[in-house]
């Protein structure tokens, strides 16, 4: 009988060709691809992007893009699914290089037109903004939100961290968030 710790790992096309097949498999099949190409996909985007945000925004962009048509069945070799992959990092980081230059050329053709603020400075209003409206909440949702946001923890976790109930951490975090978005976009939390 063999262990779970000793069987190999099903290549890239196995997988695809289970995704492609749909059925029970299919969730697990998708997690594993995912879980292998999202890091590949994140350092594609870091080298071509240059920024970490838009090397995440990217690997979503294009695992999204491969189950879809992996589901679809519209992957012609699954066998090659890494070349398709990076075919579509080209692709989707072309489109992103094609916005930004459309962007510009838009702001340099109607110079006035559109707000002075660049975008560094609005981002760090959003963070001084999102710094005080967090500190107004209360100690345990601040927890939540921060367990839930940075850490990633499920809720069963912030739950038996914090004493809580899974449903309890969902009801806090709901909440939490509600307040805060009230907070950012101008109400009082």
């Amino acid at each position: 009988m063999e262990e779970a710790g000793s069987r190999e790992a099903a290549p890239d096309g196995e997988l695809a060709l289970r995704v492609a097949a749909g059925g029970a498999d299919a969730g697990a099949a998708e997690a594993e691809l995912c879980g292998r190409l999202a890091p590949r996909v994140r350092l594609y985007g870091l080298r071509h992007l240059r920024d970490p945000a838009s090397a995440d925004d990217l690997v979503q962009e294009v695992l999204l893009l491969t189950l879809e048509r992996l589901r679809a069945g519209r992957v012609r070799e699954p066998d090659r699914l890494a070349s398709f992959v990076f075919g579509a990092c080209r692709l989707v980081v072309w489109n992103q290089r094609r916005g930004r230059r459309r962007r510009t050329g838009l702001l340099d053709r109607h110079p006035g037109a559109f707000p002075s603020r660049t975008e560094p400075d609005l981002l760090r209003l959003d963070l001084d903004r999102l710094r005080e409206c967090l500190g107004r909440l209360a100690e345990r949702e601040r927890a939540v939100l921060v367990d839930t946001f940075y850490a990633e923890l499920p809720s069963a976790a912030i739950a038996e961290r914090l004493g809580l109930t899974p449903d309890n951490v969902r009801t806090v975090r709901h909440r939490a968030f509600v307040r805060l978005r009230d907070c950012v976009h101008g109400g009082v939390a």
